[in-house]
């Protein structure tokens, strides 16, 4: 190795190389089919707590690129010296179990492809649905790992899944409905789910809010369906445990690990080698993915690490949570992120609410983890009365103080659910899965119409 290259404290270097196809269904036509290659290596390096990182379309000179790193790296330091805590030591990588893609989509026909997403929009294309959309996705990924610990690894992974979503209108009011699942698989991903069949309940959905009401807001009990739940950890609490926010002093739960900062009955799970769409066999900073308990019964026990956040707040997790989008620097990032199952169920919540809401699915929301606030919008829900569900409601969303929401779970039942999407932070969007099962929340804040 070049002597640039052994001044680095630590350095590492991957390649990757991934190909990609997608096709969109507008209204019954296609509007487009895509493919997507892509050929690359980045390097990194640490030089007295300064970061240097390169990447490069082109894979044939790795040691150009990792002593620009280097160089970079030091030069940061030169301009604006910190006081690094180095990387937290970790074992070698061991990788297993890796899922496999038992229908290559490269090896499935084009035209049965398109046959299938026309199909679905038919499907979805109920009485009063004006309009639909249907998108397909598939990729093949390949990387290379190396590092100047001495770690050497390459795996390779297929994702695969679809999104419908289908709009209503009904004078001049309009309504949507979305279904999606998305995985670690390859074209098998059809044979697990009924595609048609959820495009229709995407359609029906669009079509039975056209007549919901709209809820008066308040203060009340609510039960959160397990899509709802799960977004609600991910964005409120897997944001702030993510340690590069509380290092930066941008998280509600800085200095609680080891404090209860929730109801006994919650435990929270980030597990990374989970077969889900958020599932990796080793994080960017080449540590093995293990499952992290983020709330044990109640209590904060880790945050989600890199090797570096992990040296600076020791005592707080293990590292393994690195990740980047394509070619890019490696951040903190969430996995697959779950309430676990609970003893409760839906009919028991029910019955202790008596009066209040019921709220299924999600359409996006804002959170702010420095801050604790957060404001989630619901697909749709129910009025909850006399321990019965009436009323179907539209435009309800959930907002709150997260350590609130988490002191006031009633009740968990035992129904989890995982929902597939892609989630957003400093530029780069990765693939994750949240879930969780029905929960009983005894006060919250609704929003409606007033």
């Amino acid at each position: 190795m070049h002597l640039a290259v052994l001044q680095a404290d630590f350095h590492d270097i991957r390649v990757l190389r991934s190909t990609g196809r997608s096709i969109f269904i507008d209204n019954g036509q296609i509007e487009q089919i895509s493919n997507n290659f892509t050929h690359g290596t980045s390097c990194r390096a640490l030089v007295n707590g300064s970061w240097g990182f390169v990447s490069s379309d082109d894979s044939r000179d790795s040691i150009h690129l990792l002593e620009q790193a280097v160089n970079l790296a030091s030069q940061t330091h030169a301009k604006s010296p910190r006081k690094g805590k180095g990387l937290a030591e970790v074992p070698q990588p061991r990788l297993h179990n890796i899922p496999a893609a038992h229908k290559k989509p490269g090896n499935v026909p084009i035209e049965e492809k398109v046959e299938m997403l026309l199909e679905m929009h038919q499907r979805a294309k109920v009485a009063d649905v004006t309009s639909t959309s249907v998108l397909y996705s598939e990729s093949e990924l390949v990387v290379e790992y190396r590092n100047s610990e001495g770690v050497e690894a390459e795996y390779s992974l297929t994702r695969t899944g679809f999104a419908v979503t289908a709009v209503s209108s009904q004078n001049g009011n309009f309504q949507m409905g979305r279904r999606s699942k998305f995985d670690v698989c390859g074209f098998e991903l059809f044979d697990r789910y009924d595609a048609p069949a959820l495009a229709e309940e995407a359609g029906n959905t669009a079509v039975g809010l056209l007549s919901a009401r709209v809820p008066k807001g308040g203060r009340m009990p609510v039960i959160l369906d397990q899509e709802l739940a799960g977004v609600f950890i991910h964005e409120a609490v897997g944001h702030a445990v993510e340690a590069d926010h509380v290092v930066e002093g941008n998280s509600i739960l800085a200095g609680k690990v080891g404090s209860r900062i929730a109801a006994p009955c919650i435990t929270v799970v980030d597990d990374p080698s989970m077969h889900r769409y958020g599932y990796y066999p080793m994080d960017d900073d080449g540590v093995e993915s293990v499952a992290t308990t983020v709330i044990d019964d109640g209590v904060l026990r880790s945050y989600l690490h890199s090797k570096e956040t992990a040296a600076i707040l020791p005592g707080t997790g293990r590292p393994g949570h690195a990740r980047s989008q394509g070619l890019s620097r490696p951040i903190i990032r969430m996995s697959n992120t779950y309430i676990g199952n609970g003893d409760s169920g839906l009919d028991e919540m029910l019955a202790e609410m008596k009066d209040g809401i019921y709220l299924q699915g999600s359409r996006g929301g804002q959170v702010n983890p420095g801050e604790g606030v957060f404001q989630f919008n619901a697909e749709r829900g129910y009025m909850v009365e006399n321990g019965e569900l009436t009323t179907p409601l539209r435009d309800v969303s959930l907002s709150g103080h997260t350590l609130d929401i988490l002191q006031n779970v009633q009740l968990v039942a035992g129904d989890m659910k995982m929902n597939s999407g892609t989630c957003g932070k400093g530029g780069q969007a990765v693939p994750v899965c949240d879930g969780s099962p029905h929960i009983l929340v005894s006060k919250a804040l609704v929003g409606g119409s007033g």
